[in-house]
């Protein structure tokens, strides 16, 4: 296993741990929720453009570190080759495919009408 840190806006990040906990993974299973959470995401045909649309994220304050599993890490660095393809002169794309990956989680986990 592998670690890995990415900043997150503050309200991302507390809402990323509250639905952990939500989803009944725990306090310790951030990295088993956001490894799920990215295999899902990396198998859609169209996360490159949800890359990109998240590139414009702001208030990056909040590091968050979490270990990967070694598919998941294979699974990015295609991932990362895909977006450059498309997008290739989007920057840091590692990390924007992770914080993609968590919006996507959250929006799929909320309940209609809710906000993220």
């Amino acid at each position: 296993m592998s670690s890995i840190s990415v900043k997150l806006p503050q309200k991302i990040h507390q809402k990323l741990l509250k639905q952990v906990i939500e989803d009944g993974y725990g306090m310790r299973g951030k990295s088993k929720w956001l490894n799920e959470g990215l295999r899902r995401f990396l198998s859609l045909d169209y996360f490159p453009e949800l890359v990109e649309l998240a590139d414009g994220m702001e208030g990056l304050t909040d590091p968050i570190s979490f270990r990967l599993q070694p598919e998941v890490v294979l699974a990015i660095d295609e991932g990362v080759l895909k977006v450059r393809k498309e997008y290739p002169g989007l920057e840091g794309v590692r990390s924007k495919i992770v914080r993609a990956s968590i919006l996507q989680r959250l929006v799929r986990s909320c309940p209609p009408g809710g906000q993220v």
